[in-house]
Order: structure tokens, then C-alpha cells, then sequence
């Protein structure tokens, strides 16, 4: 048996064709037994059965054949625990054909989010628990043995008998209840060929809203008992998503029914389960009056994400788990599609420059991984669930739409959806159906951007009427990379009608810009060009001195779109933090900012200026106000023009943005903030529907009200427990948890740190209370040393354990740090951090390198006190 052992993929002379799953669960005792019935097609001669199987006692298996009366027991069967696989040896040969492997097993509903698990809830007062399901990547093995591997798809025969007062759903319609007693067996219709990982089962008592789409298909939104009208935001997008895809995709959505249902205790923020869609809570419930914009926004984004799913991914599988990002980087692209289609006034599109600029800041370290990675063991795929699979999967699809265009690329799809549906597929098979649509060398363009990490910085220099581009990967570390990319360039010159493009296809390249841009007069001194028009591309761009000037004019004098104002002052930091230019310059960039009023310009202002405040800090302590100062005047004109009461008729955005200006003047600690954030939080406790604290403000208030909490004046702090404990609103829990370690008291940061390890706190939102202010960080430190048993014991199967890691450990920036780091992980590492902490580390040595280039700026005090203190 040992020639099992450590391998990364099943070995295949045998594979299922149909399983017929029987399932009990214990909701008192937490555990169930079950038994499947799997229909294998065996192709070798072996006397060997290998699948998966983790977690489970077996407790009886054989193999039957139709074709005769033979019934054949394995001489042996064991369990490895380490590749979670289940291994049969039988005395003889089994026959080729098809034959009935039959398994009887008992498991427990575990507590770690994951395989088939137990969810807490409330009813009336009483604590109750619901039976969960969540199998993607690698945990069906933990609720029935399978083949475990997305490109062993079969159908699904699922019958479940379970308490006959609760609520039993599946992927597919039920067909046949019969109740007996106390319990009863729900037995529902086989689904469509389809992936292990994708089947789904809840049991609990929940209530619905109902509605129906325009062909008939019936869409539900499951939740806890009392929080159905939460639910109809999310239904009316469901109803309208499923619409648009089927036009879309050019193919209607194949089960008769959806259900999507909010789990109290929930990992992800929501998984894809074919016809019975999970969310946590916050990704799906919308209240009226206690939920933000923010909140209303996320919903319909996940929404149409784990909807667009249901064809990419679901119809059409990625063949291994190398190709993931082909279903999460695409779902990511597609929501945004739906949703700008849905709410257009909500400029979404503008917002997918957040998704873009995670990808560069991962992909921009040394320790990124490529979108295409090699997996060799189940214990390895978590680590990629991450933002190079989300969100660089999903620009590099947005960049390739966009170069395409819009209308070859979709007509493209439609035929890749038509060709692999029921199947797998590989990037190659979508690469193969672009290139056939359209004409163009799909497949050799975008091998450089899948097959190898990181991406490309495009210098750009304006000499004799030439424009020089020259391309070099591009690192956080400044350090020199070797990678080279086809880049699809585009630029325009003095307006949006002077537009061109090309592709830079070596190290560099020189254009003439007359030839390019007609009669664009660069020569003239209030022209300017912007590469990468509208941040469609997924590259950074330098600009030489004069460039960037004549560009920061151009966008005081609002020239330029927001994407591309967003797309100068992202590149102008990373390249700032790279080493490749002074924190002067970008200081002074950013003074180009005051009279910002986009939103997601404004609010990758504040993200900057937080990163910029905190190195800063640790570089020159005695220019930490004047720097603090700058920040505070950078966002006074936003501040002023939203107020702090919503207005009549504003938009979406406005309300959005409100909420973060106020909360980045607290966290600065701006005094008036402070003050009026006191005063409208001491009316909320008094008046919870008070319409001085809308939802909106709602973070703002509870982060200022925490910059004066100390040891012995924490009132507010208590009072802020308080309305966490009152509240059953998940939205406003993590608002709370993400506020609370932003004070700078030491002895507060670590009691609400304790506090997160509670039962008060549902473990899937613990991480949300991470966030610690900058004189936060060492007591952060020590309490993840001292708690990393408990951590590593509570979260320490799942992806949330590399977020305590990144979280606490990047934001240092000293060497020393990160060799103290790396001591204590020298014996405590494990594969499921292991990638996490080398990237965490890597940042801090960035941050470190950072602050001794800052201390080396011989005007930098000079030029923080002048834009500090500058009349505008």
C-alpha cells in the first residue's frame, strides 16, 4: 500500500460514475453516519481501490457486479490519515467493467468550517446547532469517501434523514419526504454530472423569500427565522443575475432551482455549491436601516461572483486545482460586469481598481507564486486561494477583454461554455477559444502573464520627439527581476481623442510620437501623456521627471479620468516604496490631491497615507506630526463637502466615502473628528435608531471614540462591548471588532486581542479584530506569540490561520523584527503558512529597507513642513 503514499493526484484505473449518498446526521451528539453507494467504471487491472477519505470511521466495504452474484471483500483496508486517502486491497484481480463499491462510515460534525460541520444559532433565546457543508477545495472526504478531484465528476443521488421539524436542502429540488416519528428522510433528484466539491447539504430551521426568474427557475434566500426581509436585496439580484448570465454566457442555467442560505459560521465569504449557494451572513443579508452602502455593495458583488460560478466553474470545471484561478479570477471579473449592469450609478467599475491594485502589491514580492501553480498536495491549495487567483486572475482577464474587445471576447466565451459544458477544462482550452474568436495570438500573449510570477514596470522617457519605453519586472524590494512580458500599451496624449496602442513585445521599444499621436505637442509645457489609459493594463508605469510633473498639473486641473488620477498615484507609491523615487516626490504628488472629491481615488488616498504615516513614523519620529498634519489637510475639502449627515438624493459613492474620510480624520486623531464622533456616539447609546449615527458613519465613530480609550478612562470602550453584545446584526459585529484595537493603549489593544478568543466571538470573525493601531504592534506580537497554540489549534485547518500571521507580522519594519520572526517560526511552520510567512516577512524587510531610504532624504523635513503648512 505503501506506493500510495504522498502522491498529489488518485491514481486512476478506476473511476465514478454515480453516487448514491445516505446521510444521518446527530445534531445533539454532533456527529452522523452514512453510507454511499458509488457506480465505478474500473479500466486496469488492479486489486486496488484508491479515493479519498479524511476524518471518517469505515465501517464496512465491498464491490459488487451486476453481471454476477459476486460480492468482494477487501482482505485490508486502511486509512492515511496524512494523504487523506482510504486504500482496498482485495485477495484478487477485480474484473474490469462497472461494479458497485459500497462504503459504510460514521464521522463528527466538526467545529473547523470545513467537510460537513456544525453552525451555532439562536432561536428565541435557545442555542441550537444546523448541519453545514463545505467542500471546496479538498473536503467532501470529510463527509463521504469519494474522488475527491475536480475532474472526477459524476452525478449525486443524495437521501438524508434528519429531525422532521428542521429545514433539509440540498443542490437539487427534493423529490420525496417521508416522515416517521420524531425524524424523517428527505430524498432528493440526482444532479447533473458535476464535481465533488460543489455538493452541498444544510440542515436547521430557517425562512425564506421567494421569487421565480423569468424562464421559471425558483430563487430562494435562506436564513435564521425573523431575518427574512435581509434577505430581499440579495433575491432580487439573484433573480436578475441569473437573468443576464443566461444572455451573457449564451446558455440558461442548468438546475431547476437556486437556494441561497446565510450560515452563522462560515470560513469564506460564500461558496458556489451548484444550486444551493452558502454565504456568511455579511455577504448576503441587507438590513435597511443597520447595514452600510458598503454592506448593500459587497452583497450584490458576492452575489453575482458565486452566481457567475454556476456556468464558470460549476457547467465548466477547472481540471485541476493549477487552474483554479480560471474559476476565481473570471467569477471576479464577471460580478462586475453584473453588477455595473444592475446599479450603473455605482461606477463599479472604478472599484475594480481595488482588485487590480491587491494583485500588484502581492504579485510585487519576490515570494508571489504564478496565476498557473503547480499543486503536489491537497495540503497545499489553500495557500492559493489568495489574491494572484482572484484578483490578478481577474485583471489579466479584464486586460485580454479589453484588448480583444468586448464583443469578440464575449461570443468567444459563449463557445468555450458550449464546448466544455459538463467537462473539464484547462487555461489552454480558454486561450485556444479567445484565439479562434478573435484572430488574435491569444495563447502566446498570455503565457507571460500566467505561466510566470509578477509583472512588468513600463518606463517611460519623452526625448526628441520620441517616446522610449523600456519594461523591467517590477518589485517591491527594488531588487532587479528577470521576467519579460508581452505588454499591450496604451497611451494618450493632451485628450482622450488622441488615443493609440501596440504591443511592447521586448525590452524596449522607441516610438515616434508624431507617428503615434499625430499633432499631440508634447513640447508644450502644460501637455501631458498617461500610459495604460484607464488602468486597463496589469503593469506599473515610471515616468521620467518632467512626465510626471507636467502630470501632476494635468490632474490638479482635473484633466484626467479618475481611474487614471487613481492608476499615477498607485504607481507613483509602489515605485516610491521600491526605492526608485523619494518620498518628497511623492509627497508632493499627493499635494496635487486636495481637491479629490471620487471616490476611489480618495480612498486609496487615505490607504496610502496610512502606509506613508506608519513608515514615516518609524523613519524620522520628529516629522510624525508635521506628516499627520499633511494627511489632515489632504482630506479637509472632502471632509467638509460630505459633512457628516447624509444628504437628500446622494449618491451610493458619496455615502461610502463619507465613512471612510471620517474614520482616516480619527485614526489621524484630528480633534474636531474626535469630537463630534464623542458626541454622536453617546446619542446612539442612548438612541440605537438615532438618525445621528447612520450606518455609514457607524466605523468612523467607534475608531474615534477608541483614540481616546485608556486604561483608566475606558467608559466608551466598555460601552462599545456592550453594543456588540446586543446587536445580532453580523455587519455591525465586525464593524465593532475592526474598531477596537485602534486605540493606542497597550493594556485595551490586549484585552480586546483576548477577547476575539472567546466564545463572545464566532471564530470566523476573529480576524476582523486584528487591525491594531501603530503603537499596537509589539503587544500584537507577543500575544500571537503567546496564544499561537491556541490560534493554531482553533483555525489551524483552514486559510484563516495565514491571516493572523500576515496581519500582524507585516506591518513591522526593522530587520531585527523580521529575524525574530523567522526564530519563532523556525520550529512552528507548517505547509499551510508556509508561503504567508515568507511573504510576510519579505514586507517587513521591505518596510525596513523603506525607512533607511527616507532617513537618507537630506530635504524631506524641509518639504513635510512646507506641504504640512501650505495655504491653499
Amino acid at each position: 500500500m505503501d506506493q500510495f503514499k504522498g502522491q498529489a493526484r488518485l491514481p486512476k484505473f478506476a473511476s465514478p460514475k454515480r453516487y448514491d449518498i445516505r446521510l444521518k446526521p446527530d445534531l445533539t451528539t454532533c456527529t452522523f453516519a452514512g453510507s454511499v453507494a458509488i457506480d465505478l467504471d474500473i479500466v486496469e487491472n488492479t486489486n486496488f481501490i484508491v479515493l479519498n477519505a479524511a476524518d471518517l470511521s469505515i465501517n464496512s466495504a465491498c464491490v459488487s457486479y451486476a453481471s454476477s452474484s459476486k460480492v468482494l471483500q477487501p482482505v485490508k483496508v486502511e486509512l492515511v490519515e496524512a494523504d487523506e486517502i482510504l486504500v482496498l486491497e482485495f485477495a484478487e484481480t477485480l474484473p474490469i467493467g462497472i461494479g458497485v463499491l459500497d462504503i459504510v462510515f460514521d464521522g463528527v460534525l466538526n467545529d473547523k468550517m470545513k467537510g460537513f460541520y456544525k453552525s451555532t444559532y439562536e432561536i428565541n433565546g435557545e442555542k441550537k446547532n444546523m448541519a453545514v457543508t463545505q467542500f471546496e477545495p479538498a473536503d467532501a472526504r470529510r463527509c463521504f469517501p469519494c474522488w475527491d478531484e475536480p475532474a472526477c465528476k459524476a452525478t449525486f443521488k443524495i437521501t438524508l434523514e434528519v429531525p422532521a421539524e428542521l429545514v433539509a436542502l440540498s443542490n437539487m429540488p427534493v423529490i420525496e419526504e417521508k416522515v416517521n416519528g420524531d425524524l424523517k428522510t428527505v430524498s432528493y433528484q440526482e444532479t447533473p454530472i458535476m464535481s465533488t466539491y460543489l455538493v452541498a447539504i444544510v440542515v436547521g430551521l430557517f425562512d425564506y423569500v421567494e421569487d421565480h426568474t423569468s424562464d421559471g427557475v425558483k430563487v430562494r434566500v435562506y436564513c435564521q427565522v425573523g431575518k427574512t426581509k435581509q434577505g430581499n436585496f440579495a433575491l432580487h439580484v439573484a433573480v436578475k443575475t441569473l437573468e443576464l448570465f443566461k444572455g451573457y454566457f449564451a446558455v440558461p442555467y442548468a438546475l431547476p432551482k437556486l437556494d441561497m442560505i446565510a450560515i452563522p459560521d462560515f470560513a469564506a465569504g460564500a461558496m458556489e455549491n451548484y444550486g444551493l449557494v452558502t454565504y456568511r451572513e455579511t455577504a448576503l443579508l441587507y438590513d435597511d436601516q443597520h447595514s452600510a452602502a458598503a454592506n448593500k455593495q459587497r452583497v450584490a458583488t458576492v452575489v453575482a461572483h458565486e452566481l457567475a460560478h454556476q456556468w464558470f466553474g460549476n457547467l465548466v470545471t477547472m481540471e485541476w486545482w493549477t487552474h483554479l484561478w480560471l474559476n476565481e479570477g473570471f467569477a471576479t471579473w464577471v460580478s462586475y460586469l453584473a453588477t455595473d449592469s444592475l446599479f450603473p450609478d455605482w461606477k463599479i467599475w472604478t472599484q475594480f481598481l481595488d482588485e487590480c491594485m491587491e494583485g500588484l502589491r502581492l504579485d510585487g514580492l519576490a515570494e508571489s507564486h504564478p496565476i498557473e501553480v503547480e499543486i503536489n498536495h491537497a495540503s497545499e491549495i489553500d495557500e492559493i486561494f489568495d489574491a494572484i487567483s482572484y484578483r490578478k486572475g481577474a485583471s489579466v482577464i479584464r486586460m485580454l477583454q479589453s484588448y480583444l474587445g468586448a464583443e469578440s471576447f464575449q461570443r468567444s466565451l459563449a463557445s468555450y461554455i458550449k464546448k466544455h459544458a459538463y467537462s473539464n477544462a484547462k487555461t489552454e482550452d480558454l486561450w485556444a477559444a479567445l484565439e479562434e474568436g478573435s484572430g488574435e495570438p491569444v495563447n502566446k500573449l498570455m503565457n507571460s502573464w500566467t505561466r510566470q510570477q509578477g509583472y512588468p514596470v513600463v518606463s517611460v522617457k519623452f526625448k526628441d520627439q520620441k517616446l522610449e519605453f523600456e519594461q523591467s519586472q517590477f518589485l517591491s524590494s527594488g531588487a532587479p527581476g528577470d521576467g519579460q512580458w508581452i505588454v499591450p500599451i496604451t497611451l494618450c496624449c493632451c485628450s482622450y481623442n488622441a488615443h493609440k496602442s501596440f504591443l511592447l513585445q521586448t525590452k524596449s521599444e522607441t516610438q515616434d510620437v508624431n507617428e503615434l499621436l499625430g499633432s499631440c505637442q508634447v513640447e508644450s509645457g502644460s501637455s501631458w501623456i498617461k500610459v495604460n489609459v484607464e488602468q486597463t493594463g496589469f503593469y506599473r508605469v515610471k515616468y521620467d521627471e518632467e512626465l510626471r510633473a507636467r502630470l501632476g498639473y494635468a490632474i490638479e486641473k482635473k484633466y484626467l479620468t479618475e481611474t487614471d488620477r487613481f492608476g499615477i498615484l498607485d504607481d507613483s507609491f509602489a515605485i516610491c516604496m521600491a526605492r526608485q523615487q523619494s518620498l518628497t516626490s511623492l509627497l508632493t504628488l499627493m499635494g496635487a490631491y486636495r481637491e479629490e472629491l471620487e471616490y476611489i481615488v480618495l480612498s486609496n488616498l487615505i490607504n496610502i497615507s496610512s502606509k506613508v504615516g506608519r513608515i514615516a513614523a518609524d523613519a524620522t519620529p520628529d516629522l510624525k506630526d508635521d506628516i499627520n498634519q499633511f494627511f489632515i489637510n489632504l482630506l479637509q475639502f472632502s471632509a467638509e463637502k460630505l459633512g457628516w449627515d447624509p444628504k437628500q438624493g446622494e449618491s451610493h459613492l458619496d455615502a461610502m466615502l463619507r465613512g471612510e474620510v471620517l474614520t482616516a480624520l480619527a485614526r489621524l486623531r484630528h480633534d474636531l473628528t474626535l469630537d463630534e464622533a464623542s458626541r454622536r456616539f453617546h446619542a446612539f447609546l442612548e438612541d440605537r435608531n438615532t438618525p445621528l449615527l447612520p450606518p455609514d458613519i457607524r466605523t468612523a465613530a467607534y475608531v474615534a471614540v477608541m483614540q481616546r480609550v485608556t486604561t483608566s478612562n475606558r467608559s466608551d470602550y466598555d460601552s462599545l462591548l456592550q453594543v456588540y453584545r446586543e446587536t445580532d446584526l453580523s455587519q455591525e459585529k465586525t464593524r465593532i471588532l475592526g474598531s477596537m484595537a485602534s486605540c493606542p493603549d497597550p493594556n485595551i489593544i490586549l484585552e480586546s486581542l483576548n477577547f476575539l478568543l472567546t466564545s463572545e466571538v464566532r471564530s470566523q470573525d476573529a480576524v476582523f479584530g486584528l487591525a491594531v493601531s501603530k503603537e499596537g504592534r509589539e503587544t500584537a506580537w507577543a500575544w500571537l506569540k503567546d496564544k499561537w497554540d491556541h490560534i493554531t489549534k482553533t483555525w489551524g485547518s483552514g486559510f484563516l490561520l495565514t491571516r493572523f500571521v500576515s496581519m500582524i507580522v507585516s506591518p513591522f519594519a526593522s530587520f531585527e523584527k523580521a529575524k525574530e520572526v523567522e526564530e519563532f517560526f523556525a520550529s512552528r511552520t507548517k505547509p499551510a503558512i508556509a508561503r504567508t510567512l515568507k511573504q510576510s516577512i519579505e514586507r517587513v524587510h521591505i518596510n525596513a529597507n523603506w525607512v533607511q531610504s527616507i532617513q537618507k532624504e537630506t530635504k524631506l523635513g524641509e518639504a513635510v513642513k512646507e506641504l504640512a503648512f501650505r495655504k491653499y
